[in-house]
């Protein structure tokens, strides 16, 4: 059996039955649309995933691009697969009419893309990128920076990249030291280093255009000083393309995605590197949150697909991998499936509820990407920002996290088998792993949310996620779902919020170390809550799908539904008042501890 990757009844049942994706239709931008046309975006994306991109999975993991006289060659099935990708409109699919695209919801398109990710991560990462690099050009850029750069990426005649990181600088991007010289004609000589830029070099299309972060000469230290570059690798000269003296330096030998070149890039060493400012000078960081943002939601479906993948492969091994005998056999009863054995159900139950409720998760996230952007009402567009802003960090590093830890579980449920390179669990683990990393490692993303998300505007997005979690709590009292389930999570949203209120006095009282000391744990906390409430919907929609009298495998389906609800509400819930109380003892241990002491 082929893996299918994601299930496409789950993918049906969350934009259909949970989410309502054909009620975005009523809105004035999605107007064009209708379920038919949101399935035969799925449906190119099924065909497009299973024939065309999984194949290419494991040659594309086995032979890493390399750098070949100054240029990083890419694996050969990239010439078949990016030119397909891009027949199917993936780069633009979200962005207006007006500029190429087709204006198709965040919901759909994030699922249509899920399948992608699943089937070969390193492939889609190249259109990824280059989405949200041109739209940082369309949100910010100058018309003429619009028709030179954005319009051909859009096209998927250039890709684009995000070069943040430097070497000596890490993720902390206050500190870079990339230079920019202002030129008479309004360009800037761009001088400095970059590392672990994707896809930052490559033989795939005529250009590649990097969104570089670098300071103005003259300009104040900090993030203040930080501005916002286009760097081409070919800048546009005399009408037509010459070389811009940005060049790949070395390829990173990665644990996955190794189908996606990762490079150190050098600005200006022969000083003739130009760039053109994108966005106002001094807000670099402010412009290319943006894109951050966008690709952290990436992640989080590429860290959820890559789950997934995993899972329905470690199901199919257990549904037809015969070993031992069921326990009533004493022993002299015919070979099981090893799905029989208790404790294999158990992982696969894990699984199961990890992938799905991570799955929920970035689809709602997507939702309200949607509402922000298209909403006619100002106060309800503030409102799905806010939870936008606020299941940002968690859509991207609960899957990560948790989809690392599912990820093992298939290579556990594989034996032996799993940890040889003849089967996939265990490149998807590695794959798995760079997704903690990726766009802020979870520490990032953990004060990210603590520190910034969930204190903003006096807490008017945990206000909002109270609200609507509270709505979702009544919607699933209302359909019968069991009342033990409302009440667990309603007090758990409780707690959560009477002890942000502690953290958010800490804070204000001068002591932000320690109002952050356990950021990591909150993250937690907050990310098991929230998936809490994406399976609290899910349920809910599975117990008016048995009332509807379903049998068979439709009716299976909404019992599977049901059961990972009652596992994540028995084994996982219950951690919340575990990190609540671990959080308000606020252990000093590992933050007091001097360097020498290890």
């Amino acid at each position: 059996m082929t893996n299918p990757l994601l299930s496409d009844r789950d993918v049906d049942f969350l934009l259909y039955e949970v989410l309502d994706a054909e009620g975005l239709c009523a809105l004035p931008d999605f107007e064009g649309y209708n379920r038919e046309t949101f399935d035969l975006v799925l449906g190119n994306a099924r065909r497009l995933a299973r024939e065309v991109l999984f194949p290419a999975f494991q040659p594309m993991d086995a032979e890493p691009p390399s750098l070949v006289e100054g240029r990083v060659r890419v694996h050969p099935r990239m010439r078949e697969l990016y030119p397909a990708m891009v027949a199917q409109g993936y780069i633009a699919a979200t962005r207006p009419a007006a500029v190429g695209g087709a204006q198709l919801p965040h919901l759909v398109s994030g699922m249509a893309t899920a399948y992608l990710m699943a089937a070969n991560a390193a492939a889609y990462a190249y259109l990824g990128l280059t989405t949200g690099a041109a739209h940082l050009i369309e949100a910010f850029g100058s018309d003429w920076l619009r028709e030179t750069f954005m319009r051909p990426m859009y096209e998927g005649r250039y890709t684009g990249t995000m070069a943040l990181t430097e070497p000596h600088a890490g993720s902390s991007l206050g500190d870079i030291t990339t230079r920019a010289t202002p030129q008479a004609d309004g360009a800037f000589r761009v001088q400095g280093s970059k590392v672990f830029i994707s896809g930052g070099d490559h033989d795939l299309t005529e250009n590649i255009v990097h969104l570089v972060l670098g300071r103005v000469d003259g300009a104040p230290p900090g993030v203040r000083g930080v501005s916002l570059f286009a760097v081409p690798r070919l800048r546009p000269e005399g009408g037509g393309l010459v070389p811009n003296d940005a060049h790949a330096t070395g390829v990173f030998h990665k644990m996955g995605w190794k189908g996606l070149p990762s490079i150190a890039l050098n600005l200006g060493e022969e000083g003739d590197c130009l760039g053109w400012l994108v966005g106002p000078e001094g807000r670099g960081l402010a412009c290319m949150f943006q894109m951050m943002n966008e690709a952290r939601i990436m992640v989080g479906i590429n860290a959820t697909a890559t789950a997934s993948a995993a899972y329905q492969e470690s199901l199919a091994y257990a549904q037809s991998r015969p070993q031992g005998r069921a326990l009533s056999s004493r022993g002299d009863g015919p070979m099981v499936p090893i799905i029989e054995h208790a404790d294999v159900r158990r992982m696969l139950l894990r699984q199961k509820a990890i992938v799905e409720g991570s799955l929920a998760l970035l689809a709602t996230a997507s939702r309200y990407s949607d509402l922000s952007g298209h909403l006619a009402d100002d106060d309800a567009k503030r409102e799905a920002q806010r939870m936008l802003d606020l299941l940002t960090p968690l859509a991207k590093s609960f899957p990560a996290e948790r989809g690392f830890e599912s990820n093992t579980l298939a290579v556990q449920i594989h034996g032996g088998y799993g940890y040889t390179s003849e089967y996939l669990p265990e490149a998807w683990l590695r794959d798995q792993k760079l997704n903690t990393i990726h766009e802020g490692t979870t520490g990032i993303q953990a004060m990210d949310l603590l520190g910034r998300k969930v204190m903003a505007e006096g807490g008017a997005a945990l206000m909002a996620f109270g609200a609507t979690v509270g709505a979702a709590i009544a919607e699933a009292r209302e359909a019968g779902v069991e009342a033990r389930w409302c009440d667990e999570l309603g007090a758990a949203v409780e707690s959560v919020g009477g002890l942000t209120m502690e953290l958010g006095e800490k804070g204000m009282a001068g002591d932000r170390e320690g109002m952050l000391r356990h950021a990591t744990d909150y993250l937690d906390l907050m990310g098991t809550v929230v998936v809490a409430w994406q399976w609290l919907a899910m349920a809910t929609a599975a117990t008016r799908g048995l009332g509807r009298g379903v049998e068979g495998e439709g009716a299976d389906f909404y019992r599977g539904k049901l059961a990972a609800a009652r596992y994540w509400y028995a084994n996982e819930l219950p951690r919340a008042a575990l990190l609540v109380a671990r959080i308000r003892e606020a252990d000093g241990s590992y933050a007091e501890a001097k360097a020498e002491w290890f």
